[in-house]
C-alpha cells in the first residue's frame, strides 16, 4: 500500500542530499558556522565598529570651544578624560583653526530663554567625511552627556521634587554585551529562515525548468506531497543550524537562555519564508525572476515587523538575555500561529493547481 508520508520523507531527503552540490548554500553555511565558531574573537573586533568608544584610543582630539558658557564644557572635560579644548572668542576663528586642521570638532556653548527658564544649547562642527569622524562623534557624546550630568545635578536643587539619581559613569552598559545579543545572535538566527526560503524557490523553480516535477508525478506522488517534502526539509534546516550557532556560542562563553523558545522563533519564521519562496516558485517557474520577487518581498515583511510592539531582533535579545517579557512570548507564539496559518493556506492553494499548467 502506498504510504505519502514516506514518500514526503523521501523528497524532502533528496532535497537535503542535493544542498552539498549547491556552492552558494555550503558557502554561506560556513560562514555562518565561522562567525559562530570564533565569536569571541570576532565580537571583540566587530564591537569597534558597532560601538568605537569600546576601543581604547591614546590619541587625544583636539576641541574649539566658542560662546557665552565655555565654562560650563570645560567643567564636563574636566570631570571626564575627554578631549583636549582650545577657547575662542570668536566662533569664526574657531571655524577658520577647523578649516586649517588645527582642531578637529568646533563647538559652540550658549544659552537660550525658554518659557520654562533658560536652555543650554550647544552646537557642534564635525568632519563631513573623514575616517575620525565616527570617533569624533563618539568622544563629543561622552563630553556632552557630562556636561548633561553636571546640568541636572545644578538644576535638581530648583525642582520642586527629588529628581531621580544622577547615576554615576561607572553605571554604563557593556558594548560587547549589546552587539553580542541585538546584533551577532539575531544575524545567526535569522540568516538560517531567509535562505531556506531561497532554497525552496530554486528547489521549485529549478524542477519545473528542467521537467523533472513530471518525472516525481509519474510516481504514486500528488504535487501536494512534493510541496510538503521540500518544505519540511527546508524549514527543519533552519533550526538545526540556528541549534548549531547556539551550541557554537555556548562554547565561546556566551550565555544563551530560552533555546527552546529560540527554536520555536526561528522555525516559524522559517515557515513563513518557506511558504513565500513556495509561491513564488509555483507561480512565476522561472528561478531568476522568483529569487528578485523573493528577496524584495522578505526585505519589505522583514521591514514591516518594525509595526509590531516589538521587533523580531528585540525578540531575540530578550529571550536570549533571560529577561522576556509577557509580550516577548505572546510574539514567539504569535509568529507560530501565523506560520501554521500560511502554510494551511498554501497546502490548499497548491491542491488546486493545475501541474500540467507548470
Amino acid at each position: 500500500m502506498f504510504d505519502p508520508r514516506s514518500s514526503l520523507f523521501t523528497v524532502a531527503k533528496r532535497d537535503i542530499s542535493s544542498l552539498s552540490r549547491e556552492k552558494t548554500i555550503v558557502l554561506a553555511i560556513c560562514i555562518q558556522l565561522f562567525i559562530a565558531g570564533f565569536s569571541s574573537f570576532l565580537v571583540v573586533g566587530l564591537t569597534s565598529l558597532y560601538d568605537p568608544s569600546s576601543v581604547d584610543s591614546e590619541e587625544r582630539l583636539e576641541l574649539a570651544v566658542t560662546g557665552e558658557d565655555q565654562e560650563k564644557l570645560v567643567g564636563a572635560a574636566a570631570e571626564t578624560d575627554g578631549p583636549q579644548l582650545f577657547r575662542y572668542d570668536d566662533r569664526e576663528d574657531a571655524i577658520g583653526a577647523f578649516d586649517s586642521g588645527d582642531v578637529d570638532a568646533v563647538v559652540s556653548v550658549s544659552r537660550s530663554s525658554a518659557g520654562d527658564g533658560t536652555r543650554l544649547r550647544v552646537e557642534a562642527v564635525v568632519p563631513a567625511e573623514d575616517l575620525k569622524t565616527t570617533l569624533i562623534v563618539v568622544r563629543l557624546r561622552e563630553l556632552l552627556t557630562a556636561l548633561e550630568r553636571l546640568e541636572r545635578t545644578e538644576r535638581g536643587a530648583q525642582l520642586e521634587f527629588t529628581p531621580v539619581e544622577v547615576p554615576s559613569d561607572d553605571a554604563g552598559s557593556s558594548s560587547y554585551f549589546g552587539f553580542t545579543y541585538t546584533i551577532l545572535l539575531p544575524l545567526l538566527l535569522f540568516l538560517p529562515p531567509f535562505i531556506s526560503g531561497s532554497i525552496v524557490v530554486d528547489s521549485i523553480t529549478e524542477e519545473i525548468e528542467r521537467g523533472t516535477l513530471e518525472l516525481l508525478r509519474v510516481s504514486p506522488v500528488d504535487l501536494i506531497d512534493i510541496v510538503d517534502g521540500k518544505a519540511l526539509a527546508m524549514v527543519l534546516l533552519a533550526p538545526v543550524q540556528a541549534l548549531l550557532w547556539i551550541l557554537l556560542l555556548r562554547a565561546n562563553d556566551i550565555a544563551i537562555d530560552h533555546v527552546g523558545t529560540l527554536l520555536v522563533l526561528v522555525t516559524a519564521v522559517a515557515t513563513i519564508t518557506v511558504v513565500v519562496g513556495v509561491v513564488l516558485g509555483l507561480v512565476t517557474g522561472r528561478r531568476r525572476q522568483a529569487q528578485l520577487l523573493y528577496s524584495v518581498l522578505v526585505i519589505l515583511l522583514f521591514g514591516a515587523t518594525v509595526l509590531l510592539p516589538e521587533h523580531p531582533a528585540r525578540t531575540v535579545a530578550l529571550l536570549s538575555a533571560d529577561s522576556a517579557t509577557t509580550t516577548t512570548f505572546a510574539h514567539v507564539g504569535g509568529f507560530a500561529v501565523v506560520a501554521l496559518s500560511l502554510y494551511a493556506v498554501v497546502r490548499r492553494y497548491v491542491g488546486r493547481v493545475d501541474p500540467e499548467s507548470l
